[in-house]
């Protein structure tokens, strides 16, 4: 798709030349009304003069390299939204977030709602966004493709946004891959995958909603593979190549996942579906990518679950810390499942056995079964995709992040959803019963101004300020010891005990024997709005420590048109381990690590006096009975705009030549007139 689009010019990325068409106005000079030519002369520009005009021509390259990497907002909030399109009756999930009924709208100024655009995490900056789609590392380059709404930031006529970075903390903006162009994806591009083939070109499967909203899947491929952006893309004729079999429902059949080679040479791949109320993972096979043949087996199924959007499949090592390409098979290899669970729009996954000759995969601990388990993340996280880097061979997890204000504050700040910085995931090579998870290590490359605070004494119902600077994008590491003779001395849970839960038990404000400890981030001076992250420890009946990690959202805001839940689960916590945590604050977007990432927790927070200047950071100890010792270190994180355009990347990089091209004339040609 190489021609310029409406799209493209919602999102102006990239720097066609201009045809007159594009100006509102253009001057026609004939013959009679061309000014009149000054005569030639032999007289050349004296040296001053050459000096001046190179002089003007670098203070304007600098003026133009400053504006070229300044965010520049272009929505306009007073332009009309187009028709509303409602994702179920499309056939997706649903993708804004319900808050209650008759809640009241808080007054959201201007500066409240810019704040919270996240600096370091990714964004297209303004309208829609929802799921990643084929990320991918190619020539030098990582790619993330995306959902996009172009024309507003509500859901509606989703194509392929595209962006690409050296590192997946610096990003630059490229045009619409792909638009819906097609019968077959008219009502929407939606979510797809990469497949690197051994000659190192690419294919693309997604799935198209056609004029009759039946879910199909698409083939593409790069318009030309040797360029390492991979701005134009190129849609097979022989689309739909798979149509839905008859036994699954027309708007239950999407998302293929990346194909991997079989041991008889077949390229084989996942789409999710459901029948019923069970949710499952189909299989196909093909030589061409045109051609697909159903296998008898399903991969896996899970009665109860509901739909199984995005599904993902990918090999683990045991014994390995790094990743592996995705048809890797053998001893030492753990298989994960993972699939997005339509009803309750949370990423759920499991550790297990594949069989390539059978084509089935069986969970080691059925009672974690896909759907009913382990999750991501216990936040909001959803519609997530892996991928293979073979740059760096490790596994990268992208997700996407909703909002979870209104949508009609989403409309006055005139952009809605960010994706959580990609993690690095691995098997745990310590308990082999779950995933580690931790943010990639280039973002620590963007970390400035340590702060060290070590070793800081937390009395029961303390609450100690941390003078850090600014708090509105940080990146907090911190150890919690305990006395553990004290912890041996507590009674565990009676009898007849409700189970503790995070969302179940008040948040950080209730008090107990052994928790909630931690951090208090984004909190204003007297503490009306405040974010806690913190660890609860439980004694249970027979004795044993079970340490919850959690997030509260309660007091957040004093907004009430966002939402306050409290989030968290368990984390396994090994003998001899201190409790740790890893916190990344970035404006309207808090993600929690505990253990080294073996529970991870991402939030959407909005405060309102809480920004700026006036958030701050405190550690907080709110047991009864023990005595926290608290090591930590926070670092500004240095970003100050999400992502760079295309558009004004480029005007830049042509001014520069033409500076360059311009000095080389003028003293080729003084060399000329000399000899």
């Amino acid at each position: 798709m190489t021609s310029q689009t409406s799209s493209d010019v919602e999102n102006p990325t990239h720097a066609p030349l201009l045809d007159d068409d594009d100006y509102g106005y253009v001057p026609s000079l004939d013959a009679s009304d061309q000014p009149s030519q000054p005569q030639e002369t032999n007289r050349q520009p004296s040296k001053p003069v050459l000096l001046l005009i190179s002089g003007l021509l670098a203070i304007g390259l600098l003026v133009a390299l400053i504006v070229g990497n300044v965010h520049i907002e272009t929505h306009d909030n007073d332009a009309p939204l187009p028709e509303r399109r409602d994702p179920i009756e499309q056939g997706v999930s649903e993708k804004s977030f319900g808050l209650p009924p008759n809640v009241s709208s808080f007054s959201w100024t201007d500066d409240m709602l810019t704040w919270q655009m996240p600096a370091f995490h990714f964004t297209p900056g303004k309208n829609w966004m929802n799921d990643p789609n084929g990320p991918v590392f190619y020539k030098g380059w990582y790619h993330l493709f995306y959902q996009y709404s172009p024309t507003a930031p509500v859901w509606g006529l989703i194509v392929w946004g595209h962006a690409v970075s050296r590192d997946m903390v610096h990003w630059r903006h490229l045009p619409i891959a792909m638009e819906t162009d097609k019968w077959y994806d008219v009502n929407g591009v939606w979510t797809g995958s990469t497949t690197i083939l051994p000659n190192n070109e690419l294919v693309v499967l997604y799935t198209g909603s056609t004029n009759e909203s039946v879910q199909v899947q698409n083939l593409a491929y790069p318009a030309n593979p040797s360029d390492p952006l991979l701005v134009n893309w190129v849609k097979d004729p022989a689309n739909p190549v798979l149509v839905p079999p008859k036994w699954i429902n027309i708007k239950d059949f999407r998302d293929p996942t990346t194909a991997w080679l079989t041991p008889e040479g077949k390229w084989r791949m996942v789409i999710g579906t459901k029948v019923n109320r069970t949710g499952i993972a189909i299989l196909y096979d093909t030589d061409d990518f045109k051609s697909y043949e159903l296998q008898n087996t399903r991969l896996h199924q899970v009665d109860g679950t509901g739909m199984w959007e995005c599904v993902d499949f990918f090999p683990v090592s045991k014994n390995e810390s790094g990743g592996l390409d995705t048809g890797v098979i053998g001893p030492g290899i753990k298989h994960i499942l993972k699939a997005s669970m339509d009803d309750d729009r949370c990423d759920y996954y499991a550790i297990g056995d594949y069989n390539p000759k059978t084509g089935t995969w069986v969970p080691d601990n059925p009672k974690i079964d896909v759907g009913i388990g382990l999750r991501y993340d216990y936040g909001i996280y959803y519609a997530s995709k892996t991928f293979y880097d073979q740059n760096k061979e490790r596994r990268i997890l992208w997700s996407w992040i909703k909002e979870t204000d209104s949508e009609s504050s989403d409309i006055k700040k005139g952009w809605a959803s960010l994706m959580a910085v990609p993690r690095t995931v691995a098997l745990d090579p310590l308990t082999g019963s779950n995933l580690l998870q931790w943010p990639i290590e280039e973002l620590e490359k963007i970390r400035s101004n340590l702060n060290e605070f070590n070793e800081v004494k937390l009395e029961p119902g303390s609450l100690v300020p941390l003078d850090v600077g600014p708090t509105s994008q940080l990146d907090i590491m911190v150890e919690f010891e305990l006395d553990k003779k004290l912890t041996d001395s507590l009674l565990p849970l009676r009898a007849g005990s409700v189970p503790y839960n995070c969302a179940g038990h008040g948040g950080a404000g209730v008090r107990d024997a052994l928790g909630p400890f931690g951090v208090l981030v984004l909190a204003n001076k007297n503490l009306t709005e405040h974010t806690p992250a913190y660890f609860y420890i439980v004694k249970g009946k027979k004795g044993e420590l079970d340490t919850f990690f959690c997030i509260d959202q309660s007091r957040s805001s004093i907004a009430k048109d966002v939402d306050k839940s409290i989030y968290g689960s368990t984390v396994p916590v090994l003998k001899g381990e201190k409790l740790s945590m890893r916190i990344l604050v970035d404006h309207s977007i808090v993600e929690g690590y505990a253990q080294g990432g073996r529970t991870c927790i991402t939030s959407r927070v909005y405060p309102t006096e809480a920004i700026n200047d006036d958030a701050q950071i405190f550690l907080f100890n709110n047991a009864t009975s023990i005595t926290v010792t608290a090591s930590l270190k926070t670092w500004q994180m240095g970003l100050s705009s999400t992502n760079g355009s295309g558009w004004v990347w480029i005007g830049p990089s042509l001014i520069l030549v033409v500076v360059f091209f311009f000095v080389v004339w003028t003293w080729q040609n003084q060399r000329n007139n000399r000899s």
